[in-house]
């Protein structure tokens, strides 16, 4: 029985060490997150000193990101529900 449980044991310190190597590895990777997110706010109050609307650039990144016929469909939807209210 005593083989059974240093097993179990031998086992169960690989698996601790692989788990905490994953949690290791997660949590280097939120503190690179935070320092980009960091990184990017610095450059959008960069852009923003030097005059440039932050507000339209973040809409052309997140445009960039999008599908060209996504923004075509939703432009043209806009484009109607505009025109419905006279808004055209």
């Amino acid at each position: 029985m005593s083989d059974v449980t240093s097993s179990t044991e031998g086992a169960y310190g690989v698996a601790a060490e692989e788990l905490r190597q994953f949690i290791e590895r997660y949590e280097q990777l939120e503190i690179e997150k935070q320092a980009i997110a960091e990184q990017q706010k610095e450059l959008m109050a960069e852009a923003k000193a030097r005059g440039y609307d932050t507000a339209a650039m973040r809409k052309v990144i997140a445009l960039r990101k999008r599908d060209k016929d996504d923004i075509a469909e939703e432009e043209a939807v806009l484009e109607m529900y505009k025109a419905a209210l006279g808004m055209a």
